[in-house]
């Protein structure tokens, strides 16, 4: 049997028999990120959801494996797996394999007989929270090293870390990365499971990832409500102070962020890269789910790849102060509190664009207002380093023998902060960030699913890659 034929049986074979009945009940637990659920840890969701990977990966047949849980007092807690290098592989080198088990807040329209905790097979895609983003990576990254073992091949030291918090930005970890002290050392190259792909055809890289700067708006103007008939046209409406500050951001025409601190020069290569991808897919458009009559800012779909991942963009994603439409009654309303979320792009100073955006929403507000901003979610984008030539011959050897065509790069709109972490810790190591979040999967949203033989194939992938990087 050859080495292609052994890694295809051997991953398939896992994911027929040992996959499916755990991913299935990891997608069953409300294990919400911290930054949405502040009672995570008397709940017992995420404890469950820890407790269940821990066991899948502990019974796992790989030779020298240790695994652990590294709990830090009141964080989310992080597993952590060890591999000595195998085969005659290189023991002085180490690849980190990441994931993450903390997951989205449930959001509203899932279709009839769906629901974020009520797992459902249908075809080859599993229904609900989690499963692609990103429950399946753990299981991803330990087959993908039996494999290799199974198969008599050789890889290097491996660590594997799943961590809980990166949906609420990744705030445990640099503290997780401290405890951890040298057990990263040599580390040389990155795999990571988080990420998305333009088609569920070939294996897509993801070049780079925007940041994020979110926090709450608040304005007040009034210390209660009062009658509209009595204080309209004398106080001035939350909202529309609200709609003052975000025209000070943000062009409502266009969309353009107008803080020259959210910008960035485009680097030629990413510019080629956007061209090249767009002139052999569908646009990017095409996968979002628009209303009949709608259509996108923008309509080149090269230009919608880097609107995409290389210009600011503000979103406004929650709200309070708004009573429910059918209890508003006619009153003017004593605050309007915005949740807003503005994804930066790669290179782009996360910390400088944060404190611009504060200034310049708080500075002389209108009315005499009361207007605070917290930017309580602020993390880095991250740009790859340039691919090494045995890395870039790996990846598309392996799409061709997995997915039988080329491997395609693309910039991420979503954001990692791991990855921007790893970036700074190790500036020499190369990084392969991949997933299975395709169109339609709609992570973050109702109706998420997990493409199942896109997990097979990109698991099959890691084990390439693997090989490859202790033969180099």
């Amino acid at each position: 049997m050859s080495i292609t034929d052994g890694l295809h049986d051997h991953v398939n074979e896992v994911w027929d028999r040992d996959i499916p009945a755990p991913l299935v009940e990891y997608v069953s637990i409300p294990n919400v990120s911290p930054a949405y659920e502040d009672r995570w840890e008397e709940l017992g969701h995420m404890e469950r959801a820890v407790t269940l990977v821990h066991d899948w990966c502990a019974a796992r047949r790989i030779a020298g494996m240790t695994i652990d849980v590294q709990r830090l007092s009141g964080r989310t807690p992080l597993i952590v797996i060890e591999v000595p290098a195998f085969g005659g592989g290189p023991a002085d080198r180490t690849v980190i394999l990441y994931g993450h088990l903390d997951k989205q807040p449930e959001m509203t329209g899932w279709r009839d007989g769906l629901g974020p905790w009520t797992p459902v097979i249908e075809g080859n895609r599993l229904y609900g929270r989690g499963g692609a983003d990103d429950g399946y990576a753990a299981f991803a990254s330990l087959t993908a090293i039996e494999a290799v073992q199974a198969n008599g091949s050789s890889h290097a030291r491996c660590v594997v870390l799943i961590e809980a918090s990166e949906e609420s930005g990744s705030v445990d970890l640099p503290a997780h990365l401290e405890a951890l002290d040298n057990r990263l050392d040599g580390t040389d190259l990155v795999l990571c499971l988080d990420s998305g792909c333009l088609d569920y055809e070939r294996l897509w890289v993801t070049t780079s990832l925007r940041g994020l700067v979110g926090g709450l708006l608040t304005v007040e103007i009034l210390s209660e409500g009062v009658h509209s008939g009595a204080a309209s046209g004398v106080v001035p409406s939350s909202f529309r102070i609200v709609r003052e500050l975000l025209d000070r951001v943000e062009d409502a025409s266009t969309g353009w962020i107008l803080l020259p601190e959210f910008h960035v020069e485009i680097p030629a290569d990413r510019i080629k890269q956007a061209t090249d991808t767009a002139a052999v897919t569908e646009p990017y458009s095409s996968t979002m789910p628009f209303v009949a009559g709608a259509v996108p800012v923008t309509s080149d779909p090269a230009d919608q790849l880097l609107a995409h991942t290389w210009r600011p963009a503000l979103s406004v994603v929650g709200a309070d102060g708004f009573p429910p439409t059918n209890r508003a009654g006619n009153v003017l309303r004593p605050l309007t509190a915005l949740r807003l979320s503005i994804r930066i792009p790669p290179t782009c100073d996360h910390e400088r664009a944060a404190t611009a955006l504060e200034r310049v929403l708080t500075e002389n507000p209108p009315y005499g207002a009361r207007v605070t901003f917290d930017a309580d979610h602020v993390a880095p984008a991250w740009n790859a380093p340039t691919f090494a030539p045995w890395l870039e011959a790996s990846l598309e050897g392996a799409s061709q023998s997995v997915f039988g065509r080329s491997a395609l790069a693309y910039g991420e709109g979503g954001t990692i902060p791991f990855m921007g972490m790893l970036g700074d810790r190790f500036p020499e190591a190369q990084f392969v960030i991949t997933g299975v979040l395709g169109p339609g999967s709609n992570a973050h949203g109702p109706n998420e699913f997990l493409d199942l033989p896109t997990a097979r194939r990109v698991t099959e992938v890691l084990s390439y890659v693997l090989i490859d990087h202790a033969q180099r």
